[in-house]
């Protein structure tokens, strides 16, 4: 073997790529458009992979597709993992579609495609399936470590994993480092360790990344931001129009969304200002939250008063109370409800049952498809991920109706409005250029070196 060779194969077991683990599909769903199609094949090749997929582009068929594909191919069933009440949506899907697919929620296998909530995930053993997909795979981070560590490892002693979110950021490095982990493809923190560099150089700021911050301190390092993408994907693909792809576009066009900003006066001022002026840190922020409560909640039931569906989403216990009063025909969802009731009235606002939802972000922002709604109000946090996925429950591709989304602050609260408002925009370069960097590193070869350079005279010779 030349020198040559050998260096070669040295370079390519450093990059880190994740390879191939998965096989050829024979056959997949007609049901499938044929961006859908391409991820799908993409992902069953990968064996280990992430489907970033915007919302409503159809991840659900994507995701039943892929385990039926490892079901005829592997002989065992595949274990579906969704966030609180979607379960019942993948069933719905895999009905409408011609799959076999069943929920369990006591551990034992229900169908070639089992499906569960997050949470329920520790009763499950791993050996009894052949694969694991993690529906909204974003979600992960959210939940408390044990619950955390046991999907991760579910996920990782399994040949075959597939997740799907909507909201993979290129920035969030905890996100990405978790996904890959979730996968098996890299830990965080190695993840870290080989592409970042620590601008304060000190055990905290590592801890808390750990600990689940979000990588405060942390940077790529100059020379590996190429070779960071050409990892990222090599396991993950993103897309938020069938035309990042190279496919069209046609009918993948979102209706208006329109969204209106309410800033309602305080009746009782800070007491130690003549005047309201924006909220300045957290406790600032906090106090004023608190004591516009009531004021808030009176413009959003407003808002809501006379609409024939919409959701109120709410931060705190005393604003979901005060809101399921105020708006006629609204239900609450808590966190003090037990899980079935959780599901029960979720599905039941789905179904068209409830008139308003009034429930948090937390509970109830994730993967479920509410088109048959287009009203809805929100009291702006920090949290952008938050706001994007409570908005997108109504704001996606299928929607026929424009989305109104009333923002309701207070002047105080001007400053924490503004950071939403700049996160968005980030967000939405952040995702662009994510695509951008996958299309790149997909399209170049990185053991090929036909660039021409100057050797020097005591090197050549």
């Amino acid at each position: 073997m030349s020198v040559t060779t050998e260096y070669e194969g040295l370079i390519a077991r450093r990059a880190q790529l994740a390879g191939e683990h998965g096989f050829v599909p024979d056959e997949l769903p007609e049901h499938l458009f044929p961006f859908q199609r391409a991820l799908v094949e993409w992902s069953l090749r990968t064996g280990r992979s992430l489907i970033a997929a915007d919302c409503g582009l159809g991840k659900t068929p994507m995701e039943l597709a892929w385990a039926e594909a490892v079901y005829r191919h592997t002989g065992k069933p595949v274990l579906l993992l969704t966030p609180l009440a979607v379960a019942f949506q993948h069933v719905a899907e895999a009905r409408k579609f011609g799959h076999d697919a069943a929920i369990s929620r006591d551990g034992r296998v229900a169908a070639p495609i089992t499906i569960t909530n997050y949470d329920q995930a520790v009763k499950f053993d791993p050996d009894d399936f052949s694969a694991v997909v993690a529906d909204e795979s974003s979600a992960i981070k959210a939940y408390d470590g044990s619950t955390r560590a046991i999907v991760t490892e579910l996920m990782r002693r399994r040949p075959y994993r597939l997740g799907g979110t909507a909201t993979a950021a290129p920035n969030d490095w905890l996100e990405l480092g978790t996904q890959s982990e979730a996968l098996g493809v890299l830990g965080y923190m190695d993840m870290l360790s080989r592409f970042f560099v620590n601008d304060n150089r000190t055990a905290t700021q590592r801890s808390k990344f750990a600990a689940g911050g979000r990588g405060v301190g942390f940077r790529l390092k100059g020379h590996a931001q190429q070779p960071f993408w050409r990892w990222v994907a090599s396991w993950a693909r993103a897309v938020r129009r069938p035309s990042d792809l190279g496919f069209t576009d046609a009918g993948y066009d979102l209706p208006e969304l329109l969204e209106r900003v309410s800033v309602v006066e305080a009746r009782m001022s800070r007491p130690d200002t003549l005047f309201d002026m924006p909220a300045v840190g957290l406790h600032e922020e906090r106090e004023e939250t608190r004591r516009t409560l009531t004021e808030r909640c009176e413009a959003a039931a407003a808002a809501l008063e006379h609409v024939d569906s919409g959701v109120a989403w709410c931060q705190l216990n005393d604003e979901s109370s005060l809101l399921a009063k105020l708006i006629p025909g609204a239900e609450e969802v808590t966190g003090s409800d037990s899980t079935f009731e959780k599901e029960e009235k979720l599905a039941a606002f789905s179904r068209g049952e409830i008139r308003v939802l009034v429930t948090k972000p937390s509970i109830g922002a994730w993967g479920l498809n509410w088109q048959h709604c287009h009203r809805m109000t929100y009291f702006p946090t920090h949290s952008y991920e938050q706001y994007y996925q409570a908005v997108r429950r109504s704001w996606r591709f299928g929607q026929t109706r424009p989305v109104e989304v009333d923002l309701i602050t207070t002047e105080g609260g001007r400053n924490v409005l503004a950071n939403l408002h700049r996160k968005a925009a980030q967000a939405d370069q952040m995702f662009s250029e994510l695509v951008r960097h996958m299309n790149e590193a997909t399209s170049v070869d990185p053991y090929v070196y036909d660039q021409k350079i100057e050797v020097p005279s005591w090197l050549a010779s």
